[in-house]
């Protein structure tokens, strides 16, 4: 389906034709015409989805004609980064709108929150927020959201994650009853379901493909002992010389430093992001990576979720993921709207089980490679000793193919 065919106001699709945009994605094409009808909803979309636009458009239309100093919509996300995406993105589409948003979140000076409150006072029609900068600003007392008509969380399976289950329900507290609120979520865990039950009325349901890798991701995987790593990351890179944006994650900080030092070995630009960087520095990293004035990234889960860089080639895991849904938001950085791209995870014998969980979550088994042969050996495939687990052998001696995800959309709308 268009955009037009969905009824959009024609400055905004003017716009949309400007940057290219003409077919609806699947969530876009389910969610817009909800959310055009007022209706409370809660979505479920993995990431590279598009889910981002679906609940920008429709709101940008109805502020398409709006004349008022007062906050319209009030969009709380997690992450620092996850707010200045959605924020840039409002900007791009809303270029022939006369709509206004701004982003409030902290890590920046006090010339930072003097901009945010001049916003807030002055009433910018969308304020996209972080809890806790937000709650910030409403306990200085000057926040007037009497008027507010759209209450959007996004990635509200983050924020509970993440523990600000307690600031959304004081910031709710001081929102107008009467309101649409749109609740969007990567995956769709029990807790989502009792915050459904406390924020959204009589509500349509739409739940997408949940915890499952785009369909464009070739996925791979490397059993590898930890010793081995670090010269498998510097080869991986040196044989993809045509691939111009890399992100590596790793399980933690500490080992950031390991990998950043191994790449700069070679040559390579390479930066790190974490969330021991200040906000500026982080910014600046993904400035230059974005630019393609850095070839690679370091970074922990914080870039996980919440940026929005277009044709990144391939992700690489470091090592896996705690959280099996984490694998499914760190490999979904690449093939973003309807690209490809590849995600490699590095398994070393501890990680075995784990990596199984993941294969078990996404519902296929991801070929295991075989490691060049100058690394030497590497482990067997094997969850044998692990709990619950099934006994693979074979490990680096399967071909080394890359094993395409083949989830299908699954679309249910339901009332509720």
């Amino acid at each position: 389906m268009t955009f037009k065919e969905l009824g959009l106001d024609e400055s905004l699709l003017e716009g949309l034709d400007y940057m290219r945009f003409e077919t609806a994605t699947p969530i876009q094409e389910q969610a817009i015409p909800h959310i055009l009808n007022n209706t409370d909803l809660l979505a479920c979309a993995q990431t590279g989805t598009g889910k981002t636009a679906a609940f920008i458009l429709p709101i940008l239309h109805k502020l398409a004609n709006r004349d008022s100093k007062s906050i319209n919509t009030l969009i709380i996300a997690p992450t620092r980064e996850l707010v200045l995406q959605i924020d840039q993105q409002i900007q791009a589409f809303a270029y022939f709108v006369n709509a206004t948003s701004y982003p409030v979140y902290g890590g920046g000076d006090g010339q930072d929150f003097t901009e945010q409150k001049r916003a807030i006072q002055q009433g910018a029609d969308i304020i996209v927020a972080t809890p806790g900068k937000l709650i910030s600003h409403l306990n200085m007392g000057y926040v007037k959201l009497d008027q507010l008509e759209h209450l959007i969380l996004d990635e509200a399976d983050r924020m509970l994650d993440m523990g600000f289950h307690d600031d959304i329900m004081r910031i709710v507290a001081k929102l107008p009853k009467k309101r649409q609120t749109l609740l969007f979520s990567a995956t769709m865990p029990p807790k989502i379901r009792q915050l459904s039950k406390s924020l959204l009325g009589q509500y349509e349901e739409i739940s997408l493909a949940i915890s499952k890798p785009a369909e464009g991701v070739l996925q791979g995987a490397y059993l590898t002992y930890d010793t081995q790593k670090a010269q498998l990351i510097k080869k991986l890179i040196a044989d993809k010389p045509k691939y111009k944006s890399i992100i590596i994650f790793t399980s933690t900080k500490k080992k950031i430093g390991e990998v950043v030092r191994a790449i700069n070995r070679n040559g390579y630009e390479v930066m790190a992001v974490s969330s021991d960087l200040d906000q500026k520095e982080r910014e600046n990293a993904l400035r230059l990576f974005r630019a393609k004035k850095v070839r690679v990234i370091v970074a922990t889960d914080v870039l996980s979720r919440g940026i929005d860089i277009k044709d990144i080639n391939l992700v690489i895991n470091y090592d896996v993921p705690n959280d099996a849904e984490d694998y499914v938001h760190r490999i979904g950085r690449t093939a973003r709207a309807d690209t490809t791209g590849v995600a490699l995870t590095l398994i070393n014998p501890d990680d075995m089980y784990k990596f199984a969980k993941i294969e078990k979550l996404i519902e296929m088994e991801v070929m295991k490679i075989p490691l060049p042969p100058e690394l030497g050996e590497g482990p067997t495939w094997s969850t044998k000793n692990s709990r619950g687990g099934r006994n693979h052998r074979g490990g680096n001696n399967r071909r080394g193919n890359f094993r395409k995800s083949n989830n299908r959309n699954k679309r249910t709308t339901s009332k509720r």
